[in-house]
């Protein structure tokens, strides 16, 4: 070794030395085969397959239907006038269900419709536009009676603000702001069910039918909290909306210090590999609920903070795994 080989082995400092890559950090893998199950999308022949097949399924059936029915009428009036009763009954149920499908997309696209306004309005400053937004979400929650105080006071003060920052941040402050609690527990409560189900059951389909049930089921009483009623279509298609935003942006991955801070480099995941996996899965859902909220939320957050993912996910797990 010369003097200039030996010289730099001397003068290297540790503490600038590239950290070891820690290979075994949990990855919350049910949540990232969730993501994956909720954003597949079929090609244009797949889905023109799925179409007629489900058309000729339904025409064969709606035949086979009516002539069971007339071939009874014909045997035996009775048995037949109830036959026919029922298959209207399923016709009308089916028509129902379909009927509050439709309304439930109208909904969603309602409260689009909204925060697209509101944001325009702040933009251009339009308090004309301002006050529709306002007046639109008096409307969305008349029917709402725990929200009676908060239009009361919205009622009261409107009349006194002049500008659309402060016209909004009212009627934020007034009817979504008690929303947003209720929206925090559901994503609490979502959040604490599948880091349980990951930690204990050591079941690899278990803990991707648990996130996406359990996601599935957030998103949907997240539309409802902010008015949307999603229905079981509706919910599923949000569900790929808000797993399509976060994959987009690349939220979804586990490549950032956000996770690991939760989990990766606590004790937690060094003593147990499911509690750490529980915990990222636990934290990957609190973020798919803070998507859901944006994105089912009239108004952008804008006066209220955001929800932020640690939080949730500590409150979450407190006394559920000590750390």
């Amino acid at each position: 070794m010369d003097w200039d080989e030996a010289g730099d082995k001397a003068w290297a400092d540790p503490a600038e030395a590239p950290p070891v890559p820690d290979l075994d950090l949990p990855q919350g893998q049910a949540m990232l085969a969730a993501s994956r199950i909720a954003t597949v999308r079929g090609s244009r022949f797949g889905r023109f397959a799925t179409w007629v097949f489900v058309t000729t399924f339904t025409f064969v059936l709606s035949v086979a239907a009516w002539e069971f029915v007339t071939d009874l009428i014909n045997r035996n009036t009775v048995i037949g006038s109830v036959a026919l009763v029922l298959v209207g009954a399923a016709i009308l149920t089916a028509l129902t269900l379909a009927l509050r499908e439709w309304m439930s997309f109208l909904r969603l696209a309602k409260l689009d419709h909204l925060r697209r306004d509101a944001a325009l309005a702040r933009s251009g400053e339009d308090l004309k536009l301002a006050r529709s937004v306002t007046h639109s979400l008096e409307r969305l929650y008349a029917a709402r009676p725990d929200l009676r105080w908060g239009r009361a006071r919205l009622e009261e003060r409107r009349a006194e603000v002049f500008d659309v920052d402060g016209l909004l941040g009212l009627a934020e402050n007034e009817l979504l702001v008690p929303l947003d609690q209720m929206a925090r527990r559901e994503i609490e409560a979502a959040a604490r069910q599948v880091a349980t189900v990951t930690a204990l059951v050591p079941l690899a389909l278990a803990d991707v039918a648990t996130a996406l049930f359990a996601n599935l089921r957030m998103v949907r009483r997240i539309a409802e909290i902010y008015g949307g009623r999603s229905g079981s279509f509706g919910s599923f298609r949000l569900l790929r909306r808000v797993f399509s935003y976060l994959v987009a942006t690349g939220a979804v991955a586990i490549t950032d210090d956000l996770i690991h801070s939760v989990a990766g480099g606590g004790v937690l995941s060094k003593v147990s590999r499911r509690f750490g996996e529980g915990v990222v899965n636990g934290a990957l859902t609190a973020r798919v609920g803070v998507a859901a909220m944006e994105l089912c939320r009239p108004l952008p957050f804008h006066t209220a903070p955001k929800p932020k993912v640690t939080n949730l996910i500590s409150r979450a797990l407190t006394g559920l795994f000590d750390r």
